[in-house]
């Protein structure tokens, strides 16, 4: 898991040279006879099972389908038996490919054929070759020896997956060697309320929603798992052993899992304490020998189908890996492989990395609403489990063995907790995460949601029989951009955003355009084969907030994007949304729809930002700019509307409008007025007891009638923003939330102020220490990766180097800012004499200007009167 640097003293010069204090004794491996394991089982004629996981299996040539049986809580496989290979579309004509040497003569080259495919800009069918192969990494050669290769990009899994129509995390039946869907028997008032939901919409949308249906409602199977944490002796403080090397002996293994266990494996050592274990109904084992200990390990977790770690891709499955290899174990004994440095393998069944799932930000902003803004194993844990790590003052290989215990012990134990809190929600998101994209559960929680909304319409295209389009040919037919970015990096104008007055403005309204954009994507049918295509009988003009037409949209035929995103929209807001706050269903039920419709919102909120993203294959530049354009005329107009309606708008971003005092009948005229002309919703969305707008676009401090607050656009909310500074905000926070009425204002305006000029004052005595002023940020990559340019947090890192620290991806580094050629300290290295005053000044500054200028004081006044204060403080000494 990903480890902070902190404020450890220098390492002495006998633990810089890296001694071991563990001895080890390897076993004579040449004694031991090896046969190569079968860790998984073959599956079973006419059982059900689960769809987990599609591989391919190098060494037999084969897609394997890893499949979860929930009565023996077991992983099985079944190898490819229909002969599928891999292929890429071109086209040329078949006589004309087989006068291409490169590509026959290739001797992975196996046959072509004529296919006919779907045109998706003109539904029009099409002749093309498939050049097909025995070898997926064939594929990537022979591409480039024809002018254009379709579908050659896509992973052979993936296409093993579109090809089957198999939907990874539903039920099958195994049927004559082949995976054959379950039926579900739907619930005739589900049907009927789908059937009402979507009976406006064209004929598509309707049978999708029918099609889809199932993969909502199947049963989630529960599935055994463990959680697992290793501990490494390591000689030097702040030094995080390489998993490659595996140099250091592994002295600990925790394992945790639903089923009950509780485990840690301890490394006897005569080189510290004994200790007392604090931990009830936990199992310890003892060992002399690593060898051993990793024995033991190996054989408890074979049991399971699924093992779960934190940063286990990284850090815990390859050290395990290679230590084991360094020992003496012959790989065929490991049940875990390293294919690559991304990703680590379990052989006996799955491997989940929380630590990349949690990453994944449509994840933390959607499914877990923002709750965490770090993502280390602490923060996450403390934000959705409100429990945290076990906390030590020195380095975990100086701990005592009932202490390692409890640490190790706790880190698997809150893992494994990640999954199983709130009725299992991480666990049964991830399965319909993997439901709705057809992608695998372990590269669906190793991808960003581009890659899952990419590997959702790349199904849905083959479903069809549409030919997926190349991405050159999507920007050639949608690259006509209107309008300028206001934005630096931006290709088109984006959204809309009222300036807000500066003040504290009391009972404030906030409407909201429900899922705006993708709601737009929707209603005016926007799709990458739907806008400035040139056959259409019927269009629509997308005009922006000036009245200037950019696009024109073809309404003959429905567009696949607006379809799928219209389709989650539907069922979120008109099904799910409701049925998990439903009366007449249980509270597990409720449970279950409520992280049904969290799913639906991932995919939802993704689906604008994914097509405006260049790097996105589908990327149409005309469509993401007729969406911004679209949510600007929506706005625009809405709030002249309001206005005529006598109602105050004090501030409007993208997809809300902040009202001042409205009147209830008002806002139901304003509400239906946009339903009636746009055919969107908007809703009241919050109120506010008061707001206090600082001046600035996306910048204010709401506090709601029950003295909760909401900040947005202030730079305290920054991860790496030192800890002086938040003890600071919080106290102004604090005040700030007793203000009730206008006449509170003048009062609480005085206490901030004051509050202020102390933290002023007491940095320009230096009187903080090097904790609270240190900033913290994680390294993203490895120190020599930085050559054009070095962040701070880097020149930090880079000066531990001399004194032994070996500073690795993931680390956070603990610096300040001081006064010299680099401009920055790591803390083990710096005094509170050399720190840059000015800087933390201008942090400071930063920071509650921001506030200030809604109570109408400017920074100017704040230090001005603080330097006349400190004159006669000064005076009043020397007299």
């Amino acid at each position: 898991m990903a480890k902070q640097l902190t404020l450890f003293d220098i390492p002495s010069a006998k633990q810089q040279k890296g001694e071991e204090k563990v001895q080890e004794t390897k076993p004579q491996s040449e004694e031991r006879k090896i046969s190569k394991k079968e860790w998984l089982s073959e599956a079973q004629e006419n059982k059900i099972y689960f769809l987990l996981q599609v591989d391919y299996d190098g060494k037999k040539g084969k897609a394997v389908c890893k499949l979860f049986d929930k009565e023996t809580q077991k992983i099985y496989v079944l190898y490819d038996n229909t002969g599928h290979k891999s292929y890429f579309l071109v086209d040329i004509e078949p006589d004309k490919v087989s006068k291409i040497p490169k590509i026959i003569r290739d001797p992975s080259f196996d046959h072509i054929e004529t296919v006919v495919k779907i045109d998706p800009y003109t539904w029009n069918r099409m002749k093309l070759t498939k050049i097909v192969v025995k070898d997926p990494l064939a594929v990537r050669r022979l591409r480039n020896d024809v002018p254009k290769a379709y579908e050659a990009h896509i992973k052979y899994y993936n296409n093993y997956i579109y090809d089957m129509g198999l939907i990874p995390g539903m039920p099958y039946v195994v049927k004559n060697g082949k995976l054959s869907s379950v039926s579900l028997t739907l619930d005739e008032k589900d049907v009927e309320e789908i059937k009402k939901a979507f009976a406006d919409s064209d004929e598509m949308t309707r049978q999708m929603a029918v099609d889809w249906l199932p993969i909502f409602e199947t049963e989630i199977p529960k599935i055994k798992r463990v959680a697992i944490d290793i501990e490494v002796y390591t000689p030097v403080k702040g030094r995080i052993p390489d998993s490659e090397k595996a140099e250091f002996p592994i002295i600990s293994i925790a394992l945790a899992g639903n089923d009950g266990l509780k485990k840690v494996l301890v490394l006897n050592r005569d080189d510290v304490e004994e200790g007392i274990v604090n931990l009830d109904g936990v199992a310890v084992e003892r060992f002399n020998s690593e060898y051993e200990l990793l024995r033991r390990f190996f054989d408890i977790i074979v049991d399971y189908p699924i093992i779960l770690t934190f940063n286990g891709d990284d850090f815990d499955l390859p050290y395990i890996y290679f230590r084991a290899l360094k020992l003496g174990f012959y790989p065929e004994e490991i049940p875990i492989d390293i294919p690559s440095r991304d990703e680590a393998k379990y052989l006996a069944g799955l491997h989940i990395d929380l630590y990349k799932f949690f990453f994944n930000k449509a994840v933390r902003n959607y499914a877990f609403e923002g709750k965490y803004s770090e993502y280390n194993l602490d923060a996450v844990a403390k934000a959705l489990l409100g429990t945290s790590k076990v906390k030590v003052d020195t380095l975990i290989s100086f701990l005592d063995i009932g202490k390692l215990i409890e640490y190790n012990f706790r880190d698997a134990e809150i893992t494994l907790q990640l999954t199983t809190f709130n009725n299992e929600l991480t666990m049964k998101l991830i399965i319909l995460f993997s439901r709705i994209s057809r992608l695998g559960l372990e590269e669906l929680t190793r991808t960003e949601i581009s890659t899952w909304v990419k590997n959702l319409y790349y199904w849905e295209h083959r479903k069809r029989n549409w030919l997926i389009p190349l991405k050159e040919e999507i920007l050639a037919r949608s690259s006509n951009i209107k309008t300028s970015a206001l934005i630096k990096g931006k290709g088109y104008k984006g959204a809309v955003v009222i300036d807000p007055p500066a003040g504290i403005f009391f009972n404030i309204t906030v409407l909201d355009f429900a899922s705006l954009y993708p709601s737009i994507i929707r209603t005016w049918n926007l799709s990458y084969e739907t806008v400035d295509i040139q056959e259409c009988k019927k269009t629509y003009e997308v005009k922006d907030e000036t009245g200037q037409v950019l696009h024109v949209v073809c309404m003959d035929r429905p567009g696949i994007t607006a379809v799928i995103t219209g389709l989650l929209r539907d069922f979120r807001v008109k099904i799910y949304k409701k049925k998990a706050k439903s009366p007449s269903i249980s509270e597990e039920q409720k449970m279950l729809y409520d992280v049904v419709q969290r799913a639906m919102k991932v995919f939802i909120n993704a689906t604008y930002g994914v097509f405006g993203a260049e790097s996105f294959p589908l990327y149409a530049p005309a469509v993401a700019e007729s969406v911004t354009a679209l949510g600007r005329y929506v706005i625009t107009n809405t709030v002249k509307k309001a206005r005529e309606e006598g109602l105050t708008v004090l501030y409007g971003d993208t997809d809300s409008l902040f009202l001042l005092s409205p009147p209830k009948e008002s806002l139901e005229n304003i509400i239906k007025w946009v339903k009636a002309n746009f055919n969107l919703d908007l809703e009241v969305d919050k109120t506010y007891k008061f707001v206090a707008f600082s001046g600035l676009k996306k910048n204010y401090f709401g506090v709601y009638p029950d003295g909760k607050v909401d900040i947005k656009g202030m730079l305290v909310k920054k991860r790496n923003t030192p800890e002086f500074v938040k003890k600071v905000f919080n106290e102004v926070k604090d005040l700030m939330v007793r203000i009730n009425s206008p006449d509170d204002v003048k009062k609480i305006k005085g206490e901030i102020v004051k509050e202020i000029k102390e933290s002023y004052e007491r940095l320009k005595n230096k009187g903080y220490n090097l904790d609270e002023l240190a900033f913290k940020v994680m390294l993203s990559k490895p120190l020599d990766a930085y050559k054009k340019n070095t962040p701070q947090h880097v020149k930090a890192a880079l000066q531990l180097r001399p004194f032994g620290i070996n500073v690795l991806p993931r680390d956070v580094i603990y610096y300040v800012k001081v006064r010299s050629k680099d401009g920055v300290k790591p803390v083990q290295l710096a005094k509170v004499t050399e720190i840059d005053v000015e800087k933390y000044l201008e942090a400071l500054r930063s920071t509650f200007e921001q506030i200030l200028k809604a109570f109408g004081v400017s920074w100017d006044e704040i230090a001005a009167t603080i330097s006349i204060d400190s004159f006669f403080s000064f005076s009043e000494k020397r007299n």
